[in-house]
């Protein structure tokens, strides 16, 4: 009886964010894990082959490390922001754009990350993030925003 309460809450409690967020739909998901793969292999990259650009000798370090947490954390504040603008102004694209832009940004710091332990990067992969990033500079231009500041960004190295 209690566990049915507890599956019942916590069935309830991400029904609400899902709906917040606009949906949980394949985007959200990949933005998920884009994000999942990007902090592992930035922890790697840091703790195996002490390659991180975060720390003056590459290392592991747990602030860097809960640096690109909290800059995950506020990447989905953004889209949960961009997900309310499209309920107000009854589109779908605001949350989009946002979502293949953060998605452009983990998949490029991905890349680095794996570039930073010395993976080859197959040309597919490169093209598609090539493809997102293309994606979210036009959704940018045809925002209007003029913030170009993430532009050529392309993470930290230790989970972003």
């Amino acid at each position: 009886m209690l566990k049915n309460a507890i599956c019942a809450g916590i069935g309830i409690v991400f029904s609400a964010l899902a709906q917040a967020f606009g949906g949980w739909d394949a985007a959200m998901t990949t933005l998920l894990v884009f994000m999942a793969v990007d902090y592992i292999t930035g922890m790697t990259a840091a703790a195996v082959f002490h390659r991180s650009k975060k720390t003056g000798d590459g290392t592991l370090e747990s602030r860097a490390g809960w640096k690109g947490l909290v800059k995950k954390g506020v990447s989905l504040l953004v889209v949960l922001v961009a997900a309310r603008l499209d309920a107000v102004i009854g589109t779908e694209f605001v949350r989009d754009a946002a979502v293949i832009g953060f998605l452009a940004n983990e998949g490029l710091s991905i890349l680095e990350n794996a570039g930073l332990m010395g993976v080859p990067i197959p040309r597919a992969v490169t093209s598609a993030i090539h493809v997102l990033r293309e994606k979210a500079d036009r959704a940018d231009a045809g925002a209007g925003s003029g913030d170009k500041k993430a532009e050529g960004e392309k993470g930290d190295g230790c989970g972003n």
